[in-house]
C-alpha cells in the first residue's frame, strides 16, 4: 500500500508519513491510486456537507470550499495560476512558456484567473447545496484526479527532471488503462453520465492545447487540468441541478 500513502502525500496536506525515500517505481506505481484519493476527497466532502446541513446555504458552500482547497493544499491551484501567466505572458512561444512556469511569483492573469475558478466553485456548490444533491460532490475530485493519471499515460512530460517525470516513466501503463476503466464505470454507476461526458470534453481541449504549445505536460498544467476539469464537472452537475 505504499503507492496508496505516497500519491495521498502528495495530492493531499493530510499527515501522511512515509518510512523513506520511495523508489522511482514506487512513485510511478502512485499514479494509479489517483482516483482513490480523489474519492476518499469526495466522501470527506460528502460527510462534511451530512454535518453542515441546517446551517444558511452561502455558509454551508463557503465551509465546503474552504475544506477542498485545505484538502489538498492548494497545490493544483498553484499550478493553474502559473499555467495562467504563462499561456498569457508566454505570446505562444514554447520556451518562454516553460521559462515563466518556473517563476515562483503571480502577475494579475494569475490572480484573476484564480478568483474566477474559486468563485463558479463556490456558486456550484450553492447550487447543489440549494438542490439537496451533495452526494454528486463525490463525482467531480474522481474525475479530477483519474484525468491526471489518464494525461500522465497518454502525453509526454516536456521538462526533463523532478517528480514528473518519474511519474511518467515508472507508470505501469496496463494497470493504468484498468483504473481509468474501472473509475469511468462507478462514475457512471454513480449516475456521473453528464459528469463523465464533461470530464472527457474538456480533458480532450485541454490536452490538446497543451500539446500544441509545449508538445507535453508539465506539473503545473497537471494541476491546472484538474482545476479546470473539477469546476467543469461542477458546474455541469450544479446546472443539471437547477
Amino acid at each position: 500500500m505504499l503507492p496508496f500513502w505516497i500519491a495521498l502525500q502528495f495530492l493531499s496536506s493530510l499527515p501522511v508519513t512515509l518510512p523513506g525515500m520511495p523508489e522511482p517505481r514506487q512513485t510511478g506505481r502512485s499514479l494509479l491510486f489517483y482516483p482513490l484519493v480523489g474519492l476518499l476527497f469526495g466522501v470527506l466532502l460528502w460527510g462534511l456537507n451530512v454535518l453542515l446541513q441546517g446551517t444558511q446555504p452561502l455558509l454551508h458552500a463557503a465551509l465546503l470550499l474552504s475544506a477542498w482547497v485545505l484538502l489538498s493544499g492548494g497545490l493544483h491551484l498553484d499550478g493553474l495560476a502559473d499555467s495562467a501567466d504563462a499561456w498569457l505572458g508566454g505570446f505562444g512561444d514554447r520556451e518562454r512558456t516553460l521559462l515563466i512556469m518556473k517563476d515562483p511569483r503571480s502577475g494579475p492573469i494569475a490572480v484573476v484567473t484564480l478568483v474566477l475558478v474559486l468563485l463558479l466553485k463556490f456558486s456550484a456548490l450553492l447550487a447543489l447545496v440549494e438542490a439537496g444533491q451533495g452526494m454528486l460532490l463525490v463525482l467531480a475530485p474522481v474525475v479530477g484526479r483519474a484525468a491526471m493519471l489518464a494525461l500522465f499515460l497518454t502525453t509526454p512530460y516536456v521538462r526533463p527532471g523532478g517528480l514528473g517525470q518519474a511519474l511518467a516513466e515508472h507508470l505501469p501503463r496496463r494497470a493504468a488503462t484498468w483504473v481509468l476503466a474501472l473509475t469511468a464505470a462507478a462514475c457512471l454507476w454513480l449516475g456521473g453520465v453528464l459528469a463523465m461526458a464533461v470530464g472527457l470534453v474538456t480533458f480532450y481541449l485541454l490536452r490538446r492545447s497543451m500539446l500544441r504549445r509545449l508538445g507535453g505536460t508539465t506539473g503545473d498544467t497537471a494541476g491546472a487540468l484538474l482545476e479546470l476539469l473539477e469546476l467543469a464537472v461542477l458546474l455541469a452537475l450544479a446546472l443539471s441541478c437547477a
